[in-house]
């Protein structure tokens, strides 16, 4: 039979009386991720347009690519092929080597970050150069 009264709330303790909580230890951050090689050429891309204010429907004309795909590119959502990102580096008065050098300086600073200060090779050198396979 129940004992309590009809609308009387049951407490049931879920440890016992006069026992300490349990405190999680606090979580940390996961490691931050490096940039990827898309997130860094289409941001370039995307500054160096935004520089010359132009739009991204005047670029991709000029670069024979569509709209669309000129701002997926710059948003890292695609992969362009090393054709399309030298069409949209000339449209912008750009060379592809001049595209990849800037994104090359954007990645070693930023993976200093991400390194902890920098990353060192086998021989303990620094690594500051790029290379780039197809």
């Amino acid at each position: 039979m129940n004992n309590h009264l009809p609308n009387e709330a049951r407490v049931i303790a879920l440890r016992p009386h006069g026992a300490r909580p349990v405190v999680a230890p606090p979580r940390q951050a996961p490691p931050a991720k490096e940039p990827l090689w898309r997130d860094l050429v289409g941001d370039v891309l995307r500054r160096e347009r935004l520089a010359q204010e132009r739009t991204l429907k005047d670029v991709a004309d000029e670069a024979r690519i569509s709209m669309p795909y000129l701002s997926e590119v710059e948003r890292g959502r695609k992969e362009a092929s090393s054709e399309v990102l030298a069409a949209a580096a000339h449209a912008l008065g750009l060379n592809l080597g001049d595209l990849l050098t800037r994104a090359q300086g954007e990645l070693t600073r930023l993976s200093s970050r991400y390194a902890g200060g920098g990353h060192r090779g086998v021989s303990g050198s620094s690594h500051n150069g790029m290379c780039l396979a197809a």
